[in-house]
């Protein structure tokens, strides 16, 4: 008896990279809030620069404000505005969307950020 013909399995079929997501994003209420505010301002939106700072009542607290280029060691994300944001400040706002709520109850500039396990009432502070 013949021993049975091996076939060759097929090879697996590539897996596709999942997509690469920005650590840090901006909603497209807060991109069109920027534009505004940098035209009211009087300065060309270039990027924003979003970190984080010590103080606030909840022990950290976001900073944002227009920049035009990258320091040395940031990490940049997106275009037009890009979002500059400073290695320290990286490990507490990795995954966090800068978004805007406007209307007669909005907060205005906000921060989803999944890594926050307590943040003040008014959304300026957080603890992680």
């Amino acid at each position: 008896m013949e021993p049975a013909a091996m076939t060759p399995s097929p090879a697996p079929a590539p897996v596709a990279a999942p997509p690469q997501v920005a650590m840090v994003q901006i909603s497209e209420a807060a991109v069109a809030r920027l534009h505004e505010v940098a035209k009211e301002q009087g300065v060309e939106l270039v990027g924003v620069r979003v970190g984080v700072t010590g103080g606030g009542c909840s022990g950290l607290s976001y900073v944002l404000d227009f920049d035009t280029a990258p320091r040395l060691g940031d990490s940049v994300f997106g275009e037009r505005p890009k979002i500059f944001v400073d290695r320290k400040s990286l490990v507490f706002l990795r995954g966090t969307t800068l978004d805007f709520e406007g209307g007669l109850n909005g907060k205005g500039f906000t921060f989803k950020n999944p890594n926050a396990k307590a943040s003040c009432g008014c959304g300026s502070s957080f603890s992680v």
